[in-house]
Order: C-alpha cells, then sequence, then structure tokens
C-alpha cells in the first residue's frame, strides 16, 4: 500500500495497560499514528497517541474503529466478535495475547466461544477471569513485532 500510512488502533476499553504502553511506544518510535477508541478516556504512560472518546452504546468503540480504520492498518483487540468484523473486512488484527486473526481461524475461533458461551450459561463451565502475565505479554510483543514489520513492508 504504498502512500497509505499505517495507523495501529487499539480497542482500549480492556486492554492491558502493558499493551497500551508498548503499543504507544513502539508506535512513536516508527512514527506510526496509535489510535485508543474505548467508552472513557484511557490512560497512557509513555509517548503520543489520539484518544477517542466514544459514546457509552454497546460496540460504539467498535463501530468507530471499524468505519475509520483502513486495509494498511492494524487492531488490536480482545473481542472475537469484533475481530470477524475486521477479517471479513480484510483488516489486520491481533488481540492482547498475541494471535492474530485470520480467515482461516476466525469461524472456529468463534464457534468456540458460542459453545463455551452456551456452556457458562447453562451452568457446566464457570467463566473466570486469567490473569495478565509477563508471559502473555511477550506473545503479544512478539507477534506486534512481527505484524508491524510485515505490514511497514
Amino acid at each position: 500500500m504504498e502512500g497509505a500510512a499505517l495507523t495501529i488502533w487499539v480497542d482500549a476499553d480492556s486492554c492491558p495497560s502493558l499493551v497500551r504502553n508498548h503499543t504507544v511506544k513502539m508506535g512513536n518510535k516508527l512514527g506510526i499514528k496509535v489510535v485508543f477508541a474505548a467508552n472513557k478516556k484511557i490512560s497512557c504512560d509513555t509517548g503520543n497517541f489520539e484518544m477517542i472518546v466514544c459514546p457509552e452504546e454497546k460496540d460504539a468503540a467498535d463501530n468507530y474503529i471499524f468505519d475509520n480504520c483502513k486495509a494498511c492498518d492494524l487492531v488490536i483487540t480482545r473481542d472475537i466478535v469484533f475481530a470477524d468484523r475486521l477479517v471479513e473486512k480484510g483488516i489486520c488484527c491481533i488481540n492482547d495475547r498475541g494471535t492474530e486473526f485470520t480467515r482461516e481461524m476466525i469461524k472456529e475461533r468463534l464457534s468456540t466461544r458460542d459453545f463455551d458461551l452456551q456452556l457458562a450459561e447453562i451452568g457446566l463451565v464457570k467463566h473466570h477471569h486469567e490473569g495478565y502475565d509477563k508471559k502473555k505479554f511477550a506473545a503479544f510483543a512478539n507477534s506486534f513485532d512481527k505484524v508491524i514489520h510485515r505490514l511497514l513492508r
């Protein structure tokens, strides 16, 4: 995409601070614009970024990103339903654990998510929040680096 400037979009509502800080630091280092979209102001410890505060309604931040991102951009989100929309639009998308969502795997991931939700709704499985540790961040940072450099080529 000659001439098109890459933007990194962060679905920032549930994005860990380690990921936000790393993304801004690397975006600033590489001269890439970083935009956070969320339903409230989100902080970052380092560097320059744009903060878009969206209305409180469901999926407002997702919709803002979706409507404004371009084919050469990268979106960081942990929302698999949103990731599916992005992949269908041809947008590169990774989560905060370093998984790059692709056309080849997104539908299976959605199906697994839906099945897990059904199990939880009938009480067979309890949802638990895993912590975000150094190992998960390292996987993100590694994937982020590979994807950014591929997009910059």
